[in-house]
């Protein structure tokens, strides 16, 4: 019996206006986009700024690689993380509008 990998993600979160961007890390993407859509920790930076729609995620085997890059991107200007997310997300597009959370 194969073990199944475990998945690491580097997302990135904007609002509505899209005038935050929040980067952030996570083995659970459905979990912690939950987390921020239905304001789990009131008074956490997302909470506070109505951050609740992802715009951006990659995909990672190891905790590692994750935490590198999760560091890299927070290191980026601004104008190189909206380049990012509109590389792959022109519309800025809520990527996990169809996801169920139920």
């Amino acid at each position: 019996m194969m073990a199944l990998l475990q998945e690491y993600y580097v997302y990135m979160m904007s609002n509505r206006t899209n005038s935050v961007i929040y980067t952030g890390c996570t083995n659970d993407l459905t979990g912690r986009v939950y987390q921020h859509k239905f304001k789990y920790n009131p008074k956490s930076f997302t909470a506070k700024y109505n951050v609740n729609k992802l715009v951006y995620y990659e995909v990672f085997y190891s905790p590692w690689d994750m935490i590198n890059r999760e560091k890299q991107i927070k290191n980026l200007v601004r104008r190189k993380k909206i380049e990012l997310i509109e590389k792959n997300n022109p519309h800025w597009k809520d990527l996990s509008e169809d996801w169920d959370f139920e």
